[in-house]
């Protein structure tokens, strides 16, 4: 009787050193920062990972305001300079290494004097076009006195020095003028929106509506954006995600993400969720643009050497 129990309790306690152990949580999820909250229901990352370096801004770029990457040049990104530069955007690869310098023309010199080009976007010329455009915003004011701010539309160009003509697009805002350095711009349907820089939020966001050469189109006011509990604010830079369900705010210290699973219009986007997502410390933080596909994309800032990352999913 006595060696039966022994072989019962021996048994047991051998199943219990054999038993398999509950697995271990999913590694991305296990080590997810509870400052970044997933996108549930969304298109692309559900997680993003840590920001990497991938290049350097270069000289050309001292003052780089607006990146934009090309969905036709892979592994091209359009750039330019903030205000008191001359009138030029750049091809660049993701390392920082210039690869074409397109001049544009179209202004006379008074008008160029006075511009303060603060972001750039890519998309149809038209809307429901398949022809793509640059769109360049000539929106700053830092001390809110203009009465007309404008945008600057060309064909995106090939991949080659250059000398390219523009197309003006004024606009007026309907209550007050306001500095802004955020353009955006529906890939589907190419309508175009900018976010203005405020001290005690993240932007109101005016629609578009109706630009066209030689006229002046009043814009028209979609909401306000605001991070939690109003910790942040002053957007310098975004990006419409190509779903439009998601949208990045760049601010001189953190990376927003506006969320609104099924967003079809702005208007859907503007009431979505805020979330914060990784971004890296940069020296005025100034540019934004996701990659062709959505799952990844690429920050920039002012001041040549400073390093340009990227945040992939996880």
């Amino acid at each position: 009787m006595r060696r039966r129990s022994a072989l019962v309790l021996a048994a047991v306690l051998l199943g219990a050193c054999t038993t398999k152990k509950p697995s271990s949580p999913d590694a991305s999820t296990a080590a997810a920062d509870p400052r970044y909250p997933p996108a549930e229901g969304l298109p692309g990352c559900l997680l993003y990972g840590e920001p990497r370096k991938i290049g350097q801004v270069p000289l050309e770029l001292a003052e780089l305001s607006g990146l934009a990457a090309s969905t036709r040049h892979e592994g091209v990104f359009w750039a330019h300079n903030d205000s008191g530069n001359t009138f030029r955007v750049f091809a660049l690869e993701a390392s920082g290494k210039v690869l074409a310098t397109v001049t544009l023309t179209g202004l006379e010199p008074k008008d160029a004097a006075r511009m303060d080009l603060e972001d750039i976007a890519l998309g149809p010329c038209a809307p429901g076009g398949s022809d793509a455009c640059l769109y360049l915003a000539d929106i700053g004011d830092n001390f809110e006195r203009r009465q007309q701010v404008r945008l600057f539309r060309f064909p995106e160009p090939e991949v080659a020095d250059a000398t390219v003509a523009v197309e003006t697009l004024a606009f007026t805002y309907p209550d007050r003028p306001h500095d802004a350095e955020s353009l955006i711009l529906e890939p589907r349907t190419g309508r175009l929106a900018v976010i203005t820089k405020e001290r005690d939020s993240l932007g109101e966001v005016f629609a578009l509506d109706g630009l066209a050469p030689g006229s002046v189109t009043k814009a028209t006011h979609l909401g306000t954006l605001n991070a939690p509990e109003g910790v942040d604010y002053r957007t310098t830079s975004a990006a419409l995600h190509p779903s439009g369900q998601r949208l990045l705010l760049r601010t001189y210290t953190r990376v927003w993400e506006v969320r609104a699973p099924g967003a079809s219009r702005l208007e859907e986007l503007v009431r979505g969720q805020v979330a914060e997502v990784p971004g890296p410390s940069q020296a005025q933080s100034e540019a934004i643009t996701w990659l062709p596909g959505g799952r990844s994309f690429v920050l920039g800032s002012e001041f040549a050497g400073q390093f340009v990352y990227q945040v992939d999913c996880r």
